[in-house]
């Protein structure tokens, strides 16, 4: 990507993509067709996009009121006018046989529905109205590619361009391995296919991971750090317009076809639907989330759905496609000069954004890890406005580049802690210094250590109030003690008032003092008792991960409670020991070792068994185990286990069961109404799916029905 610093386009000033001063209508409109040609030029080719595609959508949109408002400022080489794109100069030009569109966008649920009217309305003035069907389809995050067949065999395949004029990247695609060299089955003397080449999250997470370890050896070695891939989108372009074909080979790059082009020698389906299912009977991949509907309120819950489980598919996808099923009606109802009137993108909330960088502040965590955070600009992305993100350690923010003052890209996908992407460095003001890890903890001022081959700087002082503060908030947290109503709030307060110095001080609470405060009456006051009381009875393994032992988790406490039995054998075990239960390395082991050891430590367990709390481990199971290995995914509602049941069931005959389907995965297990993408990969993968009935028969005798 070109990083020029401070030159005379818009947007240089260092205030993101705005211009300097406010500008007339004909001003305006002229600087965001600028804008808009810039960001094409940098997302379709050179696969280094500037901004996230809300902020590049909110550009086109602006564009589009002004030329409605104005209709004399619109001219016909108007990004609004065309089809974003033009095929690079690094591959040879391809000249489609049939043009490939883009589609509109609608932003919101809101502008979906305004399209559905539109198209009643028109399908009405064809004599259709609520006679047709909708084909939805998943829109994914990739690039899309126009194949094309020759008697079977692939000859020729070419990106999407401007629309009529594309580049030729047939060595790299086929090295994808989704796209089938030759079509089986009754293939047409010629076969356009049109679909999208997109990087799975599996790959783009290896890929990211391997560009990680090799900065973190060019920076040792005083060498500049590549830039990490921003995400799958990026690099997948980024992987598919390698000049090394071998390159692309190696990426681990896939496909879906979703729609047909030219085709000779052969009578096409007269539908849409009716195209995929003959592309995927001529060994075409078809997504198999696609779905038809008689009417638009089924289409609206599709999209619906897929804004609530978009988390859940091995791949990114940014919107669905909605298309009217009957091509003749697809004909009737034509297109506009850019986008046909038969289809609409509907977009997801966006997932990237950017906004301002105030400030790098350093937050110390429950082990006294410090960790720096970004704070922002209020930005509204993934659901919900978000001012602070994580930045994970002084090597990821050196790497990442990101300085006070930058324009930054953000990310939130779901439920998962915001993330500073990277700075936009084409928007940095000059003269913007490195930002510096600080030499002291900024709560209790003392040094902060970092050890030896360690990411992660330390606050060691035993008594730094950040530290306790964060420990004691951990251990009342759901996946530890599960104390509702003590929050990080009412931590904070307690702490303020001398109620609680440590996680043991949590059974010791002074409720008539605590009910003089403001906004705890008699209730409120029963139910923290309540809850504390019940925290007494918690498992072994929520106590030993409420302890902040610095390396153990959750996975690893469970294990040292069922193999050990007891905390009092955990705290006596020695390192062999403990390193000899499966699923605990050596560096748990020293770690839990040395948390023991420690006075202080051994003082505060003495407390919280004086007070109650449970510290024996879980009866070994006497049941044979059938599954000793083995890991079984349970997904849907069955009929004889909850959820929690099911999975009890699988690691008391000595199995595992975690939440999504992997390699490892020896069967999924299906009950009513299962995530469809847990499905998807298991037939991908080539994983068994079980119903109940072969569920019992797996966990009495460990046997794969035949």
């Amino acid at each position: 990507m070109p990083r020029s610093r401070q030159s005379n386009r818009p947007g240089a000033s260092g205030r993101g993509d705005q211009p300097d001063g406010d500008l007339d209508p004909v001003g305006r409109v002229e600087w965001l067709r600028e804008r808009i040609r810039f960001h094409d030029r940098a997302y379709y080719e050179l696969d280094a996009p500037v901004v996230p595609d809300a902020d590049y959508d909110h550009l086109v949109r602006e564009l589009r009121a002004l030329e409605s408002a104005h209709p004399d400022l619109v001219t016909p080489d108007s990004p609004t006018q065309r089809v974003s794109g033009a095929a690079s100069t690094q591959f040879a030009p391809v000249q489609h046989r049939t043009r490939m569109m883009s589609l509109d966008n609608a932003m919101d649920v809101g502008e979906l529905r305004a399209w559905g009217e539109r198209t009643d309305r028109r399908l009405a003035e064809l004599g259709l109205a609520g006679g047709v069907e909708y084909v939805c389809e998943l829109k994914i995050d990739g690039l899309a590619i126009s194949l094309r067949y020759e008697s079977g065999e692939l000859v020729l395949a070419a990106t999407r361009g401007d629309g009529r004029t594309g580049e030729d990247v047939t060595a790299n695609v086929r090295g994808v391995e989704a796209v089938p060299q030759r079509l089986t089955g009754e293939a047409p003397r010629v076969l356009e296919v049109r679909g999208e080449v997109y990087l799975p999250l599996e790959s783009f997470h290896r890929l990211r991971a391997r560009t990680e370890a090799e900065n973190e050896e060019a920076l040792a070695a005083g060498r500049r750090p590549r830039p990490l891939p921003a995400n799958p989108r990026n690099a997948g372009a980024g992987s598919l317009r390698q000049k090394d074909p071998s390159v692309t080979a190696e990426r681990g790059l896939s496909f879906w076809s979703y729609q047909l082009g030219e085709v000779v020698g052969a009578e096409p389906p007269p539908t849409h639907s009716g195209a995929l299912g003959y592309l995927e009977a001529l060994g075409l991949p078809v997504n198999p989330a696609t779905r038809s509907f008689p009417s638009l309120d089924e289409v609206y819950g599709f999209c619906a759905h897929w804004v609530e489980h978009r988390h859940e598919l091995d791949y990114e996808i940014d919107g669905v496609v909605v298309k009217v099923d009957d091509l003749s009606v697809q004909a009737a109802l034509g297109a506009t000069s850019k986008a046909p009137r038969w289809a609409i993108a509907y977009k997801l909330p966006p997932e990237e954004r950017t906004t301002t960088l105030l400030d790098i502040q350093v937050s110390i965590g429950r082990t006294g890890k410090a960790t720096p955070f970004a704070v922002m600009e209020p930005v509204f992305v993934g659901g919900s406005t978000v001012s602070m993100a994580t930045l994970h350690n002084e090597d990821q923010v050196r790497v990442k580049d990101v300085r006070p003052g930058d324009t930054v890209v953000v990310r939130k996908a779901g439920d998962v802690i915001p993330e500073v992407v990277g700075p936009v460095l084409e928007f940095r003001p000059d003269g913007l210094e490195p930002w510096v890890f600080p030499a002291d903890c900024p709560s209790c001022g003392s040094p902060l250590v970092r050890a030896e081959g360690e990411a992660q700087h330390l606050c060691t002082a035993a008594d730094c109030p950040q530290k306790r503060w964060a420990a004691v908030c951990h251990f009342a947290s759901r996946g530890a003690m599960d104390i509702e109503g003590l929050g990080e709030q009412q931590v904070q307060m307690f702490m303020d008032l001398g109620l609680i110095d440590d996680v043991a001080d949590v059974y010791s609470l002074d409720y008539d003092r605590i009910g003089e405060l403001r906004g705890y009456g008699e209730t409120s006051v029963e139910n923290l008792r309540t809850a504390v009381d019940a925290s007494r009875s918690r498992p072994l393994a929520r106590l030993l991960f409420g302890l902040n032992i610095t390396h153990l988790g959750q996975a690893g406490a469970e294990a040292l409670a069922t193999s050990l039995g007891g905390l009092e054998a955990i705290a006596a075990a020695g390192i062999e020991d403990l390193s000899a239960v499966d699923g605990v390395g050596p560096v748990i082991a020293a770690s839990v070792h040395e948390w023991f050891a420690d006075p202080v430590h051994r003082g505060v367990v003495d407390r919280l068994v004086a007070a109650g709390v449970n510290t024996q481990g879980p009866e070994r199971s006497v049941l044979p185990q059938t599954l000793a290995g083995r890991s079984v995914v349970v997904s849907g509602t069955l009929a004889a286990y909850s959820r929690e049941e099911a999975e009890a069931a699988i690691k008391s005959r000595g199995g595992k069961s975690p939440g999504s389907v992997s390699k490892r995965t020896t069967a999924l297990v299906v009950g009513a109404e299962p995530g469809a993408s847990k499905i998807t990969k298991a037939t991908e993968l080539g994983v068994p799916v079980l119903d109940e009935a072969a569920f019992e028969q797996l966990l009495e005798t460990g046997e794969l029905p035949s």
